[in-house]
């Protein structure tokens, strides 16, 4: 489906607060903040789900990220979005609780920014991945101290916003086992 080429994002102020809509990627091209969503999945093992992003993706091709990154639609929750595209690029649905939220900003080779208001959502699945082509090359699954090794031996096989994301996972998830 090559929907995304005419996506509209949601532009955003700080307090992620819509001001307005854009093509996506003119909101790149211009590095304009916008609204975006980030889903972490752990299967009963503990083990966090990875994707290779498609090479053929505009960014970021063949690196390494969480389980799914999107933007939602304009009229669309943002839960439903994250829901949405889990379904689209991995081939499943599971409930997915809303962990935290941050912002980040990343310059690409190819003139691209991402600089998103990301809304981060966790979720538990063991069922069967279908993945989509267009979107993902490969999936694993490796245990929290498995990712943090990657990150310091092969940080630029991940994308960059899971370096930024995944430490403050990590926060969340403590946070959560100490209350």
């Amino acid at each position: 489906i090559k929907y995304f080429m005419k996506q509209e994002v949601v532009l955003v102020n700080e307090l992620d607060e819509a001001i307005g809509r854009m093509e996506k990627m003119e909101a790149h091209q211009k590095a304009l903040l916008h609204r975006a969503f980030s889903v972490f999945i752990f299967n009963s093992q503990n083990e966090m789900l990875l994707q290779q992003r498609a090479f053929s993706k505009y960014h970021s091709g063949g690196l390494w990220s969480n389980a799914c990154c999107s933007h939602p639609f304009p009229e669309e929750e943002v839960m439903t979005g994250a829901c949405r595209r889990l379904q689209e690029e991995m081939g499943f649905t599971t409930e997915l609780k809303k962990a935290f939220t941050f912002t980040y900003k990343a310059v690409f080779d190819n003139g691209l920014t991402e600089y998103e208001f990301d809304h981060v959502f966790m979720g538990i699945y063991d069922g069967p991945l279908l993945l989509n082509a267009e979107e993902v090359h490969d999936y694993k699954f490796l245990s929290v101290q498995q990712v943090e090794k990657e990150l310091k031996e092969n940080a630029s096989a991940y994308t960059a916003w899971f370096h930024i994301a995944f430490p403050k996972l990590q926060l969340w998830l403590q946070h959560q086992l100490n209350n």
